[in-house]
């Protein structure tokens, strides 16, 4: 069990709508980290100063926190609002616990 199997259903089906602009931006996004995360390895390919890997290491978590409130607040703004519109507050806890998740 995951902590998240007792908390509320609307977002388990695995599948949230979102417009071809949004989801080109989210996917912009990723591509730029994964650009990063393979910058930092071709850094510990050539055996880089400990610092500036650890700095684009910081870069990195950085980028993927805000890619994180992004879809955060997207989660808020869609799934849980439609949620307690239909009376469930029980999405409260699922949010509760999201948030938790992204420290």
């Amino acid at each position: 069990m995951d902590g998240m199997d007792n908390i509320c259903a609307c977002c388990h089906h695995k599948n949230t709508p979102r417009d071809t602009k949004e989801q080109k931006k989210l996917q912009n996004r990723i591509n730029r980290i994964i650009g990063q995360l393979n910058g930092i390895k071709n850094m510990i390919d050539d055996n880089r100063y400990c610092g500036d890997i650890l700095i684009q290491i910081g870069a990195v978590e950085s980028a993927l926190q805000s890619l994180g409130y992004v879809v955060l607040e997207e989660h808020m703004q869609t799934c849980v609002v439609e949620e307690i519109e239909k009376g469930n507050t029980e999405i409260m806890a699922e949010a509760v616990e999201l948030i938790k998740k992204l420290k």
